[in-house]
């Protein structure tokens, strides 16, 4: 990283060294989907069994997302870094070779403990490598890289499998790891002042290990995601098993919270949510990334289950949201010094609820051409929101405790993302299963448009079911995107001269 110790490093060198690991490890959050049928063939799994290595990878990096800050500080920024990236490669050759369900799930933990500090310890680099006047485009670049890996991720496991076989969605990681460890180790440097911060906390650590907070929020937080993960195929409350995670996650969080309040060097530094315009943008980024994660699951299901679309077909035709993400993101980082977080936001807003507004007027007609306008608008709404987000959310801390803010901003996220994804695909089931029934109901054999057999008109029902339930859930999105606006105020930081945002102290004691 550059800084008064590493004035000759070149940041956009480091800025393409560490953004190798973070888009694989976005990328690998969704890449093996498209694989699943392939997988439970291969390994002979039920559909219940095989969600596990999802899961496995999913939780196995929300653990590590909030310890970013206490790792680095104790190993070294750049060390963690690079570690985490070489553990996601090594565990990515071990998932290609393995050839039993258990050995799989093993290995994408291993896969997930790695690629769970790469986000965050990016996003902190980035932040203490560019300038202050152009913190804004440090983060557009962070927001292309996480959202475009899970965009490209079905399409790209979808034509490994089509054209290969599954084992080479995780082989493709092992030459753009290496590429990336060595880009890294050439490139990335630590500042003086966040490596002499660093010390004095891991002398503070070490004399004062917070073993409570960690076995805390292990339990709190991966009996949290086990829930959002494993919840819908289970009917909820039905299973005795979501009931038990709930149980813990809602005891282990609480008393995780009030543990990391009182200890003396807690594990997870949760005094930064002192800091308004910080605990705002979570607030906003959780929310938008729910939003964005239920818009991913929905039109995938639209264009396969309506428009009879193959999986790398169905990925592709999302592609409009992909280009119009790129095209804005730099625009919005360069304006963000102009005009501020809150306007930017406040046009990012609208322009996501109008895309949404049209996805839910779709038919069973709807082509995939007629999609290309409310993707690109998404698209552009979602650049607009997520550059303010990221580089408000972390426009006041000071740069020794960037790393920690940053675990703690990529951790909200996905959990925003896993609560979004678990809301909008219950809604979609009941408002599916309201309209099926009550176009049922208006079926009769004395109404001509209800002629024909049987089955044809059964399955007519449940097609217009679904058409209904995909617009009902887009316009609630739509409409839930309102309540965001009055948290804009609290996004406006005090501004320097040179228009970068000051940075008031906020301790970690």
């Amino acid at each position: 990283m550059t800084g008064s110790s590493s004035a000759a490093g070149n940041k956009w060198m480091v800025t393409v060294s560490i953004a190798f690991g973070s888009l694989m490890a976005t990328i690998d959050s969704s890449i093996v989907n498209v694989a699943v049928p392939v997988l439970r063939g291969e390994l002979g799994a039920s559909i219940q069994e095989i969600t596990w290595v999802s899961t496995a990878y999913m939780i196995a990096m929300v653990l590590v997302m909030p310890l970013t800050g206490f790792l680095g500080a104790f190993f070294g920024q750049k060390r963690l870094y690079i570690a985490s990236l070489i553990l996601f490669v090594v565990g990515s050759a071990l998932c290609g070779m393995a050839r039993s369900l258990e050995a799989l799930i093993f290995f994408r933990v291993l896969q997930g403990l790695g690629g769970g500090a790469l986000q965050p310890t990016q996003q902190a680099i980035l932040r203490q490598t560019f300038p202050p006047r152009e913190q804004g485009m440090a983060m557009a670049i962070f927001t292309m890289v996480i959202l475009i890996g899970p965009a490209i991720g079905p399409v790209l496991g979808g034509w490994l499998t089509d054209n290969y076989s599954w084992p080479w969605i995780f082989y493709i990681n092992l030459p753009v790891g290496l590429v990336g460890i060595f880009m890294s180790w050439r490139n990335v440097h630590e500042p003086d002042d966040v490596r002499v911060s660093n010390r004095a906390r891991a002398e503070s650590q070490r004399g004062h290990m917070d073993w409570a907070g960690i076995a805390l929020m292990t339990i709190g937080v991966g009996a949290l995601q086990y829930m959002f993960e494993e919840g819908p195929q289970e009917d909820w409350f039905e299973s005795g098993a979501v009931m038990v995670a709930a149980f813990l996650a809602a005891v282990g969080l609480i008393a995780f919270v009030i543990r990391e309040l009182t200890a003396t060097a807690p594990v997870v530094n949760l005094r930064l949510f002192r800091d308004p315009a910080f605990a705002a943008a979570n607030a906003v980024g959780m929310a938008m990334m729910a939003m964005l994660m239920g818009s991913m699951f929905l039109l995938p299901v639209f264009m396969q289950e309506l428009q009879r679309l193959p999986a790398t077909d169905a990925g592709l035709a999302l592609i409009p949201r992909t280009i119009a993400m790129m095209i804005l993101s730099p625009i919005v980082g360069r304006l963000y010094n102009r005009v501020g977080p809150a306007l930017l936001i406040a046009f990012g807003v609208p322009l996501f609820m109008v895309g949404s507004w049209q996805l839910g007027h779709v038919t069973s007609l709807t082509s995939s051409e007629q999609l290309i306008v409310p993707l690109a608008l998404t698209g552009g709404g979602i650049a607009c929101l997520f550059v303010p987000l990221n580089t408000a959310a972390l426009a006041s801390i000071p740069r020794p405790l960037l790393a920690d803010a940053a675990g703690l901003n990529t951790f909200l996220r996905q959990i925003g993302g896993s609560i979004g994804l678990t809301i909008f695909a219950n809604m979609f089931t009941r408002y599916s299963t309201i309209a099926r029934t009550a176009l049922a109901n208006q079926v009769s054999v004395l109404r001509p448009e209800a002629a024909g057999p049987l089955p044809a008109v059964a399955a007519r029902v449940a097609r217009e079911g679904t058409v209904i339930g995909f617009e009902r859930t887009f316009l609630l999105q739509a409409v839930l995107f309102l309540f965001l606006l009055p948290l804009l105020y609290f996004l406006r930081s005090p501004r320097a001269p040179d228009g970068a945002p000051n940075a008031p102290v906020i301790h970690a004691e």
